[in-house]
């Protein structure tokens, strides 16, 4: 019986042993994880609120500056609070020990993988970001693309939008409108106009230079500088073709040029000078009977 009780005695000292070993050692967990959650949390916390200030900085300061556009403005600082996030929870993850290149290595996997699956998207939003950057065109512009021609509407991180001059809608991808020339018919303060006439060939060239410089002195939306310039620019199989290069301010130069093609058939009219149809003269040649 001693050697039974000693026995049971003995287990259930070793039993005690083992649970104050186990708690000693579940102390010490809690006592060093609680420290590590406090401080995740308390870098949660401050993260949180350093990654809206840095949103509403970059914000603020892109705003202030001239010309800024408010999609870019709104990405970048997207951009910088998202940034901020990231190295906010690196740094939570090395408060339990892992490793900081084990982070950055799956991040970086990561990354290609999404990379390669949007590889159309990024590649719009890149363009997008060149097209808000560099400005080609704005909105308001009639530009002309590879794919695209018309009354720019909006520009997007993905797409742009057109209104053509018939009423139609068109969404064009960033990176087909970067990827290709563009032509805009806005940007610069003025255009030029030529405005070709043809006369008959039996008609008095000087008279039609003369009919032209007085139709661009009378028209107060023709521009002095440059300039008009009246030329012979080609003698064609039924007219002599006359042309009057002009400039005209951007603004105005859709109606304008309208008007003045219709006054220079006016004027020509009033002038005597003809403006003859294509014809083409036929010689039959026969035999002698």
């Amino acid at each position: 019986m001693e050697n039974a009780e000693q026995i049971v005695e003995g287990a259930f000292a070793s039993f005690e042993d083992g649970l104050a070993t186990l708690w000693d050692a579940a102390s010490e967990l809690i006592i060093e994880y609680a420290f590590s959650v406090i401080g995740a949390v308390l870098i949660l916390v401050i993260g949180f609120t350093v990654a809206g200030m840095a949103r509403r900085w970059v914000y603020t300061a892109l705003k202030s500056l001239r010309n800024s556009d408010e999609t870019l403005n709104l990405f970048l600082a997207k951009a910088a609070r998202y940034g901020v996030l990231v190295l906010v929870f690196v740094t939570v993850l090395t408060q339990f020990g892992v490793q900081t290149t084990s982070i950055i290595a799956a991040l970086g996997a990561a990354g290609i993988a999404i990379g390669l699956a949007l590889q159309g998207t990024l590649q719009n939003i890149a363009a997008g970001i060149m097209l808000l950057f560099l400005r080609p065109f704005q909105v308001g512009d009639y530009v002309e693309t590879t794919n695209a021609k018309g009354v720019v509407k909006e520009i997007g991180l993905f797409a742009t939008e057109f209104e053509t001059l018939d009423g139609l809608y068109v969404l064009a991808p960033n990176s087909g409108v970067w990827g290709s020339p563009v032509t805009n018919y806005s940007r610069l303060p003025k255009r030029r106009f030529d405005l070709v006439v043809g006369i008959d060939y039996k008609d008095d060239i000087d008279k039609a230079f003369a009919a032209f410089e007085a139709l661009a002195k009378e028209h107060d939306k023709v521009l002095s500088n440059p300039e008009p310039f009246i030329f012979v620019s080609n003698l064609g199989d039924s007219a002599v073709e006359v042309t009057c290069r002009i400039w005209i301010a951007t603004a105005d130069w859709w109606g304008t040029s309208r008007e003045l093609t219709k006054l220079a058939k006016q004027r020509f009219d009033a002038e005597g000078l003809s403006i003859p149809f294509p014809q083409r003269d036929i010689h039959i040649i026969g035999n002698a009977a």
